[in-house]
């Protein structure tokens, strides 16, 4: 099974320490690429898809790197109404 495989399997297990880092691998793996709304977003960024341009916003988990559980919920909920997962 390659790195790839296994990121997406552990990202559809709903882990409670899945990573911002981990995140941005897997949806670079899916097609999406990361931008920030500006100077002024802050923490907030957004992933869009090369070919859909379907976007995915949220907030950059701090001071730790753990992205939130119902953020795992909503990110896998947006992929599969796009058929990635």
């Amino acid at each position: 099974m390659s790195k790839k495989e296994k990121l997406k399997k552990r990202f559809l297990s709903k882990p409670k320490d899945f990573t911002f880092d981990e995140l941005v691998s897997l949806l670079n793996v899916l097609g999406y690429e990361i931008t920030n709304k500006g100077k002024t977003s802050g923490s907030r960024v957004a992933f869009v898809h090369s070919v859909s341009k379907h976007i995915i916003t949220l907030h950059k988990p701090h001071p730790s790197n753990i992205i939130k559980r119902y953020q795992v919920n909503e990110i896998l909920d947006e992929l599969a109404k796009q058929q990635l997962l």
